[in-house]
């Protein structure tokens, strides 16, 4: 019988959905295993059947880190006899063997990790049961005034640990709103809107600067001060005095006798999940009454005649001790204000609206060190008007005109008075009234003002200059308390009677060279109006009317002597057109009047003849610049240059500034070719001068800059900078090979960089380093001194590249690290054969030099021995 069967018999084998269909799926060869279980299982629990493939296994062993919950039944069913608990990294390392009948280890040992899966099992722990926070009435919403935290001992990297918070309930919440939310992620709470305008702290006792709140001795003071009439019976016998002092302990303890309580929950699986786990904890919330309130705006009629200083406002800060001070928010002498230590602000002397018709005072609440406990609160005071302005005449003597002919109910002008009082107010309401007309001929009563505008007008007509050039007008004005006279001129002007005469009809012909400068005075004109001088019936302006559709001339008026200049506005073309017929009209800025015309008199023509000039070629464009690749076909037209002669003659073109020789230009069509190959890598832009000149005449000419842009194409492949290097045997440290290609993005960096060889190098690989260099790495070290010629292929962005050769070599070192001969640095490296024969030659010589040296010294001691008999001999004798 099997182990499930056996199991069967007795407990049911729990295979979870979660982690496998059925026992099928947890079946497989005896190997090396990663198995992931589940803690806190139902057991027995079936985590993984093995089967070994060796002949004669009969039973399976498990040992390492069972802990013993972990078996292994005789048919290979590896399972739970206790359930696992999770940990962070908690793992259990084991190892499974496949025995024989007489217990000899068949196969294995195999390595097999459990590691233990956490499940949701742990609800969220708030870190304490009860809460407590408190909250200053009008406080703004979403200030944060307690915080709650929960923990969750699941796995913190899985939702199983991830936890959200909500508010469950408020008590009390008569309204249905809630006046506070929670920031789901941190379990901060705060008010919202609602909150923030509806909740109020219970009222109690005030207290002033050094009194403890709450205190029992303060309390009976006041006590004693409020209540009367006074009674012998004991303040502590007194069910008032001991209700007052119950409420003022309950006021300054949230948690005895809280105003809110909120029921928060903490949620894990994010929250929401159907299957998630909470818990819930309470927090007290006592609303604390905020004294440190904004007063309204206050306003102060100006000018007012009271006692000063007289008390405007009133503030408290919510610490008792506060000392306060006041400033004022723009800098103003002077500032009529003061502050006393319980808080009462008092208006020192009268204001005066004209002067400052709003004040902005800031009130400070500080401790004896100067520290802020309140925020700064900024007050209004607003400075009521008083009719205390007379109105004012804008001007000493306002000034108008109007024409004889002028109709009944024209308007002349407005009279405009100054009033300093509050606009849009009774007080600076102006009422306007004529007071007096002098002269009165023809009659009284030649104008009218508008009682609520001050708006004069024509009210009869027949106005004559001859008779009286100007009249005299005295206005009254009053704002109903206030009244001021102004003197108002009204002058008669002539009407527009005359028109203008030019003191010549026809001003003859003038000539002008075609190259004249703008601005260049032709000549002087003028035409006289016999009407009033000084007035817009005798003010002369001038237009030219017929032969200018383009307005190449213009003219300017000079104002003195009614001198009108003609003169060049715009560049003038004798080949466009050679001669200009102006007709030139003079008018009067003021309309004639009816049955008066302008006519031939106030007309005059001149004929402006531009005399011709040689000039140069003109090109047709300003600027040319243009864009070419660097591998353009030798004898490609790049442009055609366009000039013509404004005078008809004949043109060619050259070339210059072509300093690489790469381009010519055809001298007749202006055609600009190249005549070369190009390489953006020695110049990538040029710029050349394409001249265009006259073949007769003056032989003028003009030069027009071309600037040519040469665009990359992929034409250099990247290149070792260096091809050869060595390496020492004892620190074979990695060669850095660089290369450079000439071309620009994307045609050049960042290179591949590869082993070129018919199979993989056992000896040697390559790594890149950057966009622009590689790591040539030795791995296997030679047996001898060795040159190696290593093909490496080197491609560029676009993928052109070729295979080169870099040269190494792999030596023993000397103690500075360098190879005794480098490969390749030597121009005279010689083959084998050639340096034995060398050294040979070389062994030669010195035997040769020794022999000669052995023998000189024998035959010197040769001499000595005869010298030495001889003089035995002589001794003899």
């Amino acid at each position: 019988m099997n182990f499930v069967k056996r199991l069967n018999h007795s407990h049911e084998l729990f295979l979870p959905q979660a982690y496998g269909a059925g026992l099928e799926d947890k079946k497989g060869p005896l190997d090396h295993k990663v198995l992931d279980v589940p803690e806190a299982t139902p057991v027995p629990f079936a985590i993984f059947q093995f089967t070994s493939t060796v002949e004669g296994v009969s039973s399976y062993r498990v040992s390492g880190e069972t802990d013993g919950k972990i078996s292994i039944s005789s048919d290979g069913w590896l399972y739970l006899e206790e359930p696992l608990q999770w940990s962070p990294e908690k793992r259990h390392d084991l190892n499974i063997e496949a025995l024989s009948a007489d217990d000899n280890v068949l196969d294995g040992p195999y390595s097999v990790v459990l590691q233990v899966m956490d499940v949701n099992n742990n609800p969220p722990v708030f870190t304490q049961s009860e809460y407590s926070g408190s909250i200053r009435e009008h406080s703004p919403a979403g200030m944060p005034f307690v915080q709650v935290f929960a923990t969750d001992d699941d796995d913190a990297n899985t939702p199983n640990a991830q936890l959200s918070y909500s508010i469950e309930n408020q008590i009390p919440n008569p309204s249905g709103q809630f006046f506070f939310t929670i920031n789901p992620n941190n379990g901060e709470i705060s008010t919202t809107e609602e909150g923030a305008e509806f909740l109020r702290a219970r009222t109690g006792v005030m207290y002033s600067r050094g009194e403890t709140q709450g205190s029992v001795d303060v309390l009976k003071k006041k006590f004693d001060e409020f209540c009367s009439p006074k009674t012998e019976v004991p303040l502590e016998n007194n069910p008032f005095f001991t209700c007052v002092q119950h409420a003022e302990s309950k006021r300054f303890n949230a948690i005895q006798d809280p105003d809110y309580i909120l029921i928060v929950r903490a949620e894990d699986l994010g929250g929401g999940a159907p299957n998630a786990l909470s818990s819930t904890t309470r927090v007290n919330v006592a609303i604390i009454q905020n004294l440190w309130v904004h007063p309204k705006p206050i306003t102060i009629k100006e000018n007012l005649l009271i006692e000063y200083p007289m008390l405007i406002a009133s503030v408290r800060s919510n610490d008792p001790s506060a000392l306060y001070r006041l400033v004022q928010k723009e800098k103003e002498i002077p500032f009529p204000f003061t502050i006393t230590e319980d808080g009462s602000i008092f208006v020192t002397e009268p204001l005066d609206r004209e002067q400052k018709d709003m004040y902005i005072l800031v009130v400070l609440a500080e401790d004896d060190q100067g520290v802020e406990l309140e925020t700064p609160m900024e007050i209004q005071v607003k400075v009521g008007d008083e009719n205390d302005s007379p109105p004012v005449c804008a001007e000493a003597e306002s000034i108008f005109e109007v024409q004889e002919n002028e109709k009944v109910g024209s308007h002349i002008g407005d009279l405009l008075i100054l009033d300093a009082d509050e606009e849009n107010t009774l007080n600076s309401l102006l009422s306007y009234k004529l007071l007096s007309q002098n002269p009165t001929n023809p009659s009284e009563g030649m104008f009218s003002i508008d009682k609520e505008r001050g708006r004069i007008q024509v009210a009869k007509h027949n106005f004559r200059r001859k008779d009286v050039p100007e009249y005299q007008l005295m206005i009254g004005v009053t704002d109903g308390v206030h009244s001021t006279e102004c003197n108002v001129v009204i002058k008669i002007i002539d009407i527009n009677n005359e028109i203008p005469i030019f003191e010549k009809n026809d001003y003859g012909t003038y000539n002008v060279p075609e190259l004249a400068d703008v601005g260049t005075t032709l000549l002087t004109i003028k035409a006289i109006d016999a009407d009033d001088p000084g007035t817009g019936s005798s003010r002369v302006v001038y237009h030219i009317t017929k032969g200018d559709p383009d307005k190449l001339f213009a003219i300017e008026v000079d104002d003195t002597t009614g001198e009108g200049r003609v003169y060049i506005a715009q560049p003038l073309d004798y080949e466009v057109q050679s001669t200009y017929h102006l007709q030139i009209d003079a008018r009067n800025p003021e309309p004639l009047i009816e049955g008066v015309e302008y006519d031939e008199h106030s007309t005059t023509v001149v004929v402006i003849e531009l005399v011709d000039v040689d000039e140069p070629p003109v090109f047709s464009v300003d600027i040319l610049n243009i864009n070419v690749p660097e591998n353009l076909t030798v004898g490609t037209t790049l442009l055609t240059a366009d000039a013509k002669d404004p005078d008809g003659q004949k043109i060619m073109f050259k070339l210059e500034g072509d300093e690489q020789g790469w381009f010519e230009v055809d001298p007749d069509s202006g055609e600009l070719k190249t005549k070369a190959e190009m390489d953006r890598e020695v110049v990538d832009q040029i710029k050349v001068r394409i001249i265009a000149y006259e073949t007769e005449g003056q032989k003028q000419e003009t030069e027009k800059e071309v600037s040519i842009q040469l665009l990359d194409v992929n034409d250099n492949f990247p290149k070792l900078q260096k091809a050869q290097g060595f390496m020492c045997v004892k620190n074979p440290t990695p060669l850095v090979l660089t290369a450079v290609d000439a071309d620009a993005p994307p045609f050049g960096e960042p290179f591949n960089f590869a082993l070129q060889m018919a199979r993989k190098s056992p000896n040697w690989e390559i790594t890149p380093v950057d966009g622009t260099s590689a790591k040539l790495v030795l791995k296997k070290k030679p047996a001898a001194d060795q040159t190696f010629s290593i093909p490496i292929n080197i491609k560029d962005n676009a993928g052109m590249g070729v295979t080169q050769k870099f040269e190494v070599r792999v030596c023993n070192c000397t103690e500075l690290g360098y190879c005794y001969m480098e490969p390749g640095t030597h121009a005279w490296k010689l083959g084998v054969s050639t340096t034995i024969a060398i050294l040979g030659g070389v062994f030669g010589f010195i035997i040769l030099f020794l022999i000669i040296v052995i023998y000189r010294i024998k035959k010197k001691d040769k001499k000595k021995e005869k010298v030495m008999a001889d003089g035995e001999t002589n001794a003899m004798l």
